[in-house]
């Protein structure tokens, strides 16, 4: 078992340009943990560094060996390799380019665990994914500029001001999105590196932009905000609004320049060096809840809110007190899901509360009232729907008590809640997309969707990553769909009806879930027709009952959604009332089925 120890001599970190190491010194520690990181010029990159020595530091038998890629991708793959001949036990890596080092992470993970940072590789061959939520942060960007400009009176165009890579080109999607929402017209300025200086350089002539109105700048991060406010200065364009990107803290940090006055406001980006070695510890000791995926959490800030400090949870007892808000249903999958999160609770020593919902947002509601009356340490909520959830999340924060999102999501600000916990719905629908594009090749495909229940989040993140997946290829059309509430009945029946009026004239049949497909398999074998042969049926969940089908060829494919959330759950609570700061959202870990699939995954399911 990995100790804490509070001393900076437990960790040792070492540089792979000295090709004499030694190997017998590497081992003195139980554990080696190698990480690659892409660099070490960005700001950001010194933070990630500096946050994984600080917290490997924190345990008395770990070695730390660190490499620096250099921006170059062949040195990045022979800085892997080095690590490996080390024996190291884990690899951390932050890969330059994600396309050219998949192999090399997959080939890395037949071997041992790896944890992936910043930007995920392609495929699923590693143990665990931290990085930011880039679109979330260029969404909080755009709205944090749109609510200064609305304070300040003031209209006109808005300026990125950004270095070309894959982080700010999905932040950026995000943030002009927003803008175009708003019809904000904006520019994107590219600068060669995301520096103070460089950024001032081409901020110097600001007469070029004068025509356009510039009334704000968003920088894609805070040093590039100093670099437009030095250059604004000098232009006696002091009134424009400067949005930077980071926030850390210390000396020369976003949050000293917004002390300062020198941006207005920030969004932080954490590095997720921190989660990054309590993960790999985890891993290490062979812990369970261990999650496949972390998204961490990023918080606008500013003059009003930066000094804000969260009230730690204070347990008495020295029990744990969770309430459940749980959706009462008679799927495999939710039965499974409960049984989970119950043995789980046990399994960690949590006194857990749950309380049944038959569907119904304002029963709900009311029973999260009584966890806060109770003042019970921490909320579980699977919410019914996705809206209506603002007062009470309101009323539960005020109580400083903790909600934490189980499977389903809400529409409130993310300040709200906690963290959301669960599968990757988008991905899920997303993995259906790509088998369908895989099988069809060439042809074209005729589509019916089955929708799950109308507001809930996995029905409309499904949707939304299976049709992304398709969108801009001709030969896909989705020629009918209807809610059928995951509902097995009701997919038979909706199939029914369809099929005595059209017949089947679809190639394809999206479900949101196994139960509706397992009634589309019932109402298509009932009309005389053949389910994988005349029409090729996706869903999701992963079911006992929908992998016999997927054996039997009726069901094609299917996008596992994980139930057995417990683990990840109850470590999330424990971690939390422990006084760590828990990711915005933690994925748990999940395949893909198919007649090809390894048989062994089909083995010892549990629902």
């Amino acid at each position: 078992m990995i100790r804490k120890v509070l001393t900076l001599l437990a960790v040792m970190t070492m540089c792979l340009s000295l090709t004499a190491c030694n190997k017998a010194v590497i081992r003195e520690k139980e554990h080696v943990i190698g990480v690659s990181l892409a660099n070490m010029s960005e700001q950001w990159r010194l933070v990630l560094k500096e946050e994984l020595e600080e917290e490997a530091a924190k345990y008395d038998d770990i070695t730390l060996i660190i490499s620096d890629a250099a921006g170059n991708t062949e040195k990045q793959i022979e800085d892997v390799n080095r690590l490996m001949e080390y024996g190291i036990d884990l690899l951390i890596i932050s890969p330059i380019d994600t396309k050219a080092l998949s192999p090399v992470v997959s080939s890395v993970y037949s071997e041992i665990p790896v944890i992936v940072m910043d930007r995920v590789v392609e495929g699923y061959d590693y143990s665990l994914f931290i990085g930011p939520d880039n679109e979330l942060i260029g969404e909080q960007e755009a709205k944090k500029v749109l609510e200064l400009m609305s304070e300040r009176n003031v209209k006109g165009t808005v300026l990125e001001l950004r270095s070309e890579n894959l982080a700010s080109d999905e932040r950026s999607d995000a943030f002009r999105s927003v803008m175009n929402e708003k019809k904000l017209t904006t520019m994107n300025l590219l600068i060669p590196e995301a520096t103070r200086d460089c950024a001032e350089d081409n901020l110097a002539d600001f007469s070029s932009y004068a025509a356009n109105n510039i009334r704000a700048i968003f920088a894609h991060n805070d040093y590039m905000a100093y670099g437009a406010r030095l250059a604004l200065e000098k232009l006696g364009k002091e009134d424009v609004i400067v949005v930077g990107l980071d926030g850390y803290p210390g000396p020369g940090g976003g949050l000293e320049m917004i002390k300062s006055g020198i941006i207005d406001a920030t969004v932080s980006c954490p590095t997720g060096g921190i989660e990054a070695i309590r993960y790999a510890v985890a891993i290490l000791n062979g812990e369970s809840g261990v999650p496949k995926k972390v998204l961490l959490r990023s918080t606008v800030i500013d003059s009003l809110n930066i000094d804000e400090a969260k009230e730690p949870i204070t347990i008495e007892g020295g029990k744990i007190r969770v309430g459940y808000a749980q959706i009462r249903e008679d799927s495999a999958w939710r039965k499974a899901n409960t049984d989970s999160i119950i043995k789980a609770a046990k399994e960690f020593n949590i006194d857990l509360e749950v309380k049944y919902s038959e569907t119904s947002l304002e029963e709900q509601i009311e029973q999260v009232r009584e966890f806060i009356k109770d003042d019970v340490d921490v909320i579980l909520l699977s919410p019914f729907v996705e809206d209506g959830w603002d007062q009470v999340l309101a009323e539960a924060k005020a109580a400083n008590i903790p909600v934490i999102l189980s499977d389903r999501s809400v529409s409130s600000k993310e300040d709200m809640y906690t963290s959301f916990v669960g599968g990757d719905f988008e991905e899920e629908g997303r993995k259906c997309g790509e088998w369908m594009l895989s099988d069809m090749g060439e042809g074209k495909a005729r589509i019916m969707e089955l929708l799950g229940s109308k507001g809930s989040t996995p029905a409309s993140l499904r949707s939304k990553g299976f049709n992304e997946s398709f969108r801009d290829n001709p030969n896909c059309e989705v020629v009918y769909s209807a809610y059928a509430d995951f509902n097995a009945d009701l997919g038979k029946i909706v199939l029914s009806e369809y099929i005595k009026e059209n017949g089947l004239d679809v190639d394809y049949i999206f479900a949101h879930n196994d139960d509706m497909a397992i009634g589309a398999v019932a109402a298509i074998e009932a009309a005389g027709y053949r389910p994988g042969v005349d029409v090729k049926i996706m869903s999701v969940d992963g079911t006992k009952e929908a992998l016999k089908m997927v054996k039997k060829g009726k069901i094609s494919c299917v996008s596992e959604c994980n139930p057995l959330l417990g683990p990840v759950l109850m470590k999330a609570v424990t971690d939390l009332c422990e006084g760590e700061e828990l990711p915005l959202t933690i994925v748990t870990d999940e395949t893909v089925f198919t007649r090809d699939t390894d048989k062994s995954l089909f083995k010892g399911r549990k629902y």
